[in-house]
């Protein structure tokens, strides 16, 4: 079964039909447009959502060490490779589905107003044969008349005794050749018949099918490739779900990876001081007559602050800074800091300067050896013009050398003097508060709370914009003001803090005081 056999006098159906499978078609497009839309929209929600949540800056960084913080950093990081996914997935629709279907759906447009305008041409060809038919028969049919009414006039005539000869012959003569003239409309008309039904047979039994027929493979291409597009719909999505799984089963193992217990002995090391507890006081008697100590005794006595309640106050870091003016800023050897945070801030630094070290070291013997090349072949370079980088390295060399000889000795001093210290502590504590009991024990609370507050060494302003990446670093803006909280070293560091509270380590040439 076939258009052209079975639907050859169903031109408008066939037109309407076509027609309806290419709306179709671009109505599937639109369809899947609105979808990938859909897809862009949410792929960009997701990624402003994870990175509205994401953590910056040295704090952040911190926080990050614990499993429960970093976990949930990882499950961000996830949801923003789960929504480059999604936009892949809106990318190949749109280019696999929509661009594709678009341009085939314009081929068949003009495919279709081919095939129709031909049959239409064939039709008017077929209805302009048809006029001439219906002309060739009107004229037969006027000539004959004409024919038999002249024949009828002669035979009357020639039958009537008193008509002359003369007009007889007349009369005779013109029925003859209006028969004749009737005769060659007649093979006229003939022909033009024999010629409109070899029309109508080839327009019925060849063109119209032929036609019907590309028209109806047309359609089956149409929805081939429709239904190609049908199936893409899904496989386009198929092929990235191993992707989209991996996200969300790297989701499950942030989940997993989370552990209290070890988040618990992480907080245990950043904060764990190495102090002893304060020793018990004694109880005083003075039923039994003793005296509390005379004033002058309180302010020779050696005074210990040692913290006595293990909660502080919650103020801002500005408040902090203006509430203790007179303290002194933090020392080079941390001994500022409580005694097992002191150790790791020493043998933090220990490992950068070796790792700077090594790094000079290095850079040292690649110069000494390019030296030794050049030496041997002088047409390679001037053995002279690395000097000055050689100079340089040793000097730094030897900087780093001294620096971390002299923050071994601190962690060496700070390991061996770590009890005898708290010892001494806890027996100057002791004997300050038997001294004078009627001192009031709280009355230095305030000041304990704030003994850890560093004041800022000076003001700086940012020449250039800073993005601080990695740990202990801090980003900055051009323009910005700072305060200065540790002046650079000789490594080319300097520590400051923002007015939003942020606190880290910045190049100081990226500053102006």
């Amino acid at each position: 079964m076939d258009w052209g056999t079975d639907l050859w006098d169903q031109y408008d159906g066939i037109d309407k039909h076509t027609q309806s499978g290419l709306d179709l078609v671009d109505r599937y497009v639109k369809f899947v447009k609105e979808r990938t839309e859909i897809e862009q929209n949410y792929a960009k929600q997701l990624r402003n959502l994870s990175k509205k949540y994401l953590k910056r800056g040295s704090k952040e960084e911190q926080e990050c060490g614990f499993t429960n913080h970093q976990s949930f950093q990882d499950i961000l990081n996830e949801l923003n490779d789960y929504a480059g996914q999604r936009e892949l997935i809106a990318e190949n629709m749109m280019t696999g589905i929509c661009v594709e279907l678009t341009k085939y759906l314009q081929d068949l447009k003009q495919e279709r107003k081919t095939y129709l305008a031909d049959a239409k041409k064939a039709q008017q060809n077929l209805e302009i044969s048809f006029k001439q038919l219906e002309n060739t028969k009107r004229r037969f049919a006027k000539e004959w008349g004409e024919a038999e009414k002249a024949t009828q006039q002669a035979e009357k005539i020639e039958n009537d005794t008193n008509a002359i000869k003369a007009d007889v012959e007349k009369v005779k003569q013109h029925a003859h050749v209006k028969t004749h003239t009737a005769e060659e409309c007649r093979n006229d008309y003939a022909a033009q018949l024999q010629k409109y039904n070899k029309e109508q047979n080839t327009f019925y039994y060849t063109e119209i099918p032929q036609l019907f027929n590309k028209l109806q493979d047309m359609d089956e291409r149409r929805i081939r490739s429709l239904a190609e597009g049908y199936s893409q719909f899904a496989d386009i999505e198929k092929k990235v779900l191993p992707i989209i799984t991996k996200c969300l089963d790297g989701i499950s193992m942030a989940g997993r990876n989370t552990n209290g217990k070890q988040d618990s002995m992480r907080f245990i090391e950043q904060h764990k001081s190495g102090f002893e507890r304060p020793a018990e006081v004694d109880f005083e008697d003075y039923s039994q007559g003793i005296k509390p100590a005379s004033s002058d005794a309180n302010l020779n006595q050696p005074k210990i602050r040692t913290k006595l309640w293990p909660f502080s106050h919650k103020k801002t870091k500005f408040q902090r800074i203006n509430s203790d003016k007179h303290m002194s800023p933090a020392a080079e050897d941390f001994s500022h800091l409580p005694p097992e945070q002191r150790k790791k801030r020493l043998q933090s630094k220990i490992d950068d300067i070796t790792k700077e070290l090594q790094k000079e070291l290095d850079q040292s013997e690649a110069l000494e050896k390019m030296r030794g090349v050049y030496e041997r072949n002088p047409q390679m370079g001037d053995p002279a013009s690395l000097e000055p980088q050689i100079t340089q390295t040793s000097q730094n060399v030897g900087r780093l050398r001294g620096q971390l000889t002299k923050y071994e000795s601190w962690l060496t001093e700070a390991f061996r003097g770590e009890d005898s210290t708290n010892t001494a502590v806890n027996n100057n504590q002791h004997c300050s508060m038997s001294a004078d009991p009627s001192q009031n024990i709280y009355s230095e609370f305030d000041e304990d709370f704030d003994e850890d507050v560093e004041t800022p060494i000076g003001k700086a302003t940012a020449l250039y914009t800073f993005q601080g990446s990695s740990q202990g670093t801090v980003s900055i803006t051009e323009g910005e003001q700072l305060s200065v909280m540790e002046r650079d070293k000789g490594d080319g560091w300097m520590r400051v803090l923002r007015a939003n509270g942020d606190e880290g380590y910045i190049p100081s040439s990226y500053v102006k005081f």
